[in-house]
């Protein structure tokens, strides 16, 4: 990027200032919410209030709420999306709307909560029919209808672009496919037991992965988790974290189900279309180290682009050599985000200077690898563990 580039695109945080003000604008809206109950409750024990005096203050406390949600939506959805990114991966209060929101959703989203606060107006002036102007009447029922056509619009023009957006994306993470050659001779869709034939494109892309067998999230028994909660684990599964070029880091001691989680995930990817590469960590180093001694390192990393996502299992498990610790951290920084990584590992990110023998490394690997993304940690006994302790002792 040219430094006029760089200059124009630093201006985006001239807006930050100006979310702060919603987030000051907020503020007021909590103290007249509270205000406005208040006085409801004093006209209630008063006995000054009506039904129709109690339904007007109840309506203008959800109108009160409707905004403040709206304005949440701006300063969340805005910020994220023409400023920075705010990091809630991971979070479990994350939004739902916040995962795939653009600036093509936030308009109809906006637009929507606008007619939403609209109708509570206009159901104010019918429910005080008596005391409101009828052209008062008049004109908020045009106004009212003005808001649900400029929606109705709005989310009609977002149809064909969201497709288009679709389109593109489909061009730019589904591209033509890379002869990499497998990691493995078996393929995972050889473990489904379907017939010989004509196969799906995820199924293709399945059995390209070079996973070791076909797991799947459903087969996941998430009730000898101690951690984490099993709506991470579901949050996960919709592999949005492939269109935003995240990372998974999934560690916990052996047996916990990171490799079965890992494959799991991969193989919804595939499904999603995306296409998945997977290998140990030592195959990685071993991979990267031929392609460095053949002289085409930076070609090998530029192919696996064609993947957007990658799985690394069993980080920890075997000391690096420093070549392949070396060569591992360029895989991560290269595809720092720019592509997904799915990593498996038996220690702490603080630990990995124990696996990569050299902190300045093991540091720079973990900055550029949990800086976008969902960390997680399985807290479990080892499923091979409990096996043991349930078999039936032998017979003599």
């Amino acid at each position: 990027m040219t430094t006029l580039g760089c200059a124009l695109f630093a201006t985006r945080w001239l807006q930050a200032p100006l979310y702060f003000g919603l987030v000051a604008a907020q503020g007021v809206y909590v103290y007249k919410f509270f205000n406005e109950l208040w006085h409801l409750i004093h006209h209630v024990i008063s006995g000054h209030a009506d039904e129709t005096h109690v339904m007007l203050a109840v309506l203008k406390l959800v109108d009160v709420v409707m905004i403040a949600n709206l304005l949440i939506m701006v300063i969340v959805g805005g910020y994220e999306t023409f400023v920075s990114r705010i990091g809630l991966q991971g979070h479990r209060d994350q939004p739902e709307w916040l995962s795939h929101v653009n600036s093509n959703v936030l308009k109809v989203k906006l637009a929507t909560a606008i007619v939403g606060i609209s109708s509570v107006h206009l159901l104010q002036m019918f429910v005080d029919v008596h005391h409101t102007p009828r052209h008062d009447l008049l004109w908020g029922t045009v106004i009212h209808m003005a808001f649900i056509a400029s929606a109705a619009i709005l989310a009609y023009m977002s149809g064909p672009m969201a497709a288009h957006e679709a389109r593109a994306r489909t061009v730019k993470e589904d591209p033509p496919a890379v002869v990499i050659p497998a990691q493995r001779s078996r393929g995972a869709a050889d473990d489904d037991g379907e017939a010989a034939g004509p196969r799906s494109g995820a199924e293709q892309r399945i059995a390209a992965a070079g996973f070791p067998s076909r797991k799947l999230l459903e087969m996941f028994d998430e009730g000898h988790l101690r951690a984490p909660e099993p709506q991470v684990i579901t949050r996960l599964g919709k592999v949005d974290f492939v269109t935003r070029k995240a990372n998974v880091v999934l560690l916990g001691g052996p047996g916990t189900g990171k490799t079965h989680l890992a494959v799991a995930l991969g193989v919804r990817a595939c499904q999603a279309g995306h296409q998945v590469l997977f290998a140990t960590a030592a195959e990685w180093g071993t991979r990267l180290a031929a392609a460095k001694a053949a002289g085409r390192l930076r070609e090998e990393l530029t192919r696996l682009d064609a993947y957007p996502v990658l799985v690394v299992d069993e980080v920890g498990y075997v000391p690096f050599e420093p070549e392949a610790a070396r060569l591992l951290f360029q895989l991560v920084s290269h595809r720092y985000e720019r592509a997904s990584l799915i990593v498996t590992g038996s220690l702490p990110l603080a630990r990995w200077d124990e696996v990569f023998g050299d902190s300045a490394t093991a540091s720079a690997t973990v900055d550029r690898l949990a800086h976008h993304a969902d960390v997680i940690t399985l807290d479990a006994d080892s499923y091979r563990t409990r096996r043991l302790e349930g078999a039936a002792p032998p017979a003599f």
